[in-house]
């Protein structure tokens, strides 16, 4: 009785989870499936393709749907920063059996997509790294950063946030700046003994600190630590260095295009986005941010029905966004 249904897939393959989305033409979900990581970068291209089966069968079950009954599927992925990885991306995606028409993008497209109304403008990502890419109104250019974070120089998510905080706790141990009460909440999230131990552990890999460090940071700064504050100061203008460098890319300085903010350390709120507003407003005045309120594999539903030939409404696209929160 559901042959007459007219089924599009959107899948959003990131590096902790995957999620497949099954939707109709009028923006109504039909099925959602999760799976664990599949950027091929850690868990590679056999990964890639099992994370994908697993959400997608599971998408299937909840939408009593085949896979031979999608008509066309978008794909943001994480990894797929390169044009010469699409052919291993592709062959990937074929072991599941699906041979629709498919739109394939590297993962922060996705929010952009979802996040801007128009579907276009730039999209920043500062959660555990960072990332930044844009897109052109009639999507024939993108624009980007590499993605290659602390290596490329590029910042800043929570990875090198934490960074540059042991880099400050270590000027202020030899003097070479003031006190900071950050070294107390390092030597806090490693468990050293002492400064020197947590050096000379971190040099050894006997201590790490992780990304989730980042928050301690955000509360060391509202209670008014200057080193604190200076590198969330920091985080933001670096964000919006690289937003500033995909809207040169683009030629967006003189247009009114929106910026999508993704990820995690923007739940920081205005300490971290003020800077990055003013980096960015005084090349682009007319930007304007918008935060990212739903899942970003919204957009990859987008991109599949417009693969298939849909055109993405207001009513489509507020029907798409309602009922797939209402399903995470």
């Amino acid at each position: 009785m559901f042959s007459d249904r007219k089924i599009f897939l959107g899948v959003d393959i990131g590096a902790t989870k995957t999620r497949a989305l099954l939707v109709d033409n009028n923006g109504a979900v039909l099925g959602f499936g999760i799976a664990g990581p599949g950027n091929h970068e850690s868990v590679g291209w056999d990964g890639l393709a099992a994370a994908l089966q697993a959400a997608l069968d599971k998408a299937c079950k909840d939408a009593d749907a085949r896979t031979a009954d999608i008509l066309a599927a978008g794909f943001g992925i994480g990894g797929l920063d390169w044009d010469a990885q699409e052919p291993d991306t592709r062959r990937a995606i074929g072991k599941t059996g699906l041979s629709c028409p498919m739109h394939l993008v590297n993962d922060t497209i996705l929010g952009l997509v979802a996040g801007a109304p128009e579907g276009w403008g730039i999209a920043v990502v500062s959660g555990t790294g960072c990332n930044c890419w844009g897109w052109k109104r009639d999507r024939t250019r993108i624009g980007r950063v590499t993605g290659g974070g602390i290596m490329m120089g590029e910042g800043a998510g929570a990875t090198e946030l934490t960074a540059e905080a042991v880099k400050a706790v270590a000027r202020a141990w030899i003097r070479r700046s003031p006190a900071t009460a950050l070294s107390d909440v390092l030597l806090d999230c490693t468990g050293a003994r002492d400064l020197p131990d947590m050096f000379e552990g971190l040099m050894e890999d006997r201590y790490r600190l992780e990304p989730c460090a980042a928050p301690r940071i955000f509360d060391t700064a509202a209670k008014g630590d200057a080193a604190a504050k200076g590198l969330i100061d920091w985080a933001g203008t670096e964000l919006g260095e690289m937003i500033n460098a995909v809207a040169r890319q683009l030629e967006f300085q003189g247009l009114e295009f929106d910026v999508v903010m993704i990820g995690s350390m923007f739940d920081a709120g205005p300490v971290l986005v003020d800077p990055m507003r003013r980096k960015v407003q005084s090349e682009a005045p007319r930007a304007r941010f918008i935060r990212l309120a739903c899942p970003p594999v919204v957009g990859a539903a987008i991109l599949a029905l417009e693969r298939g030939g849909i055109t993405v409404d207001g009513s489509i696209r507020t029907r798409l966004v309602r009922e797939t929160i209402a399903r995470m």
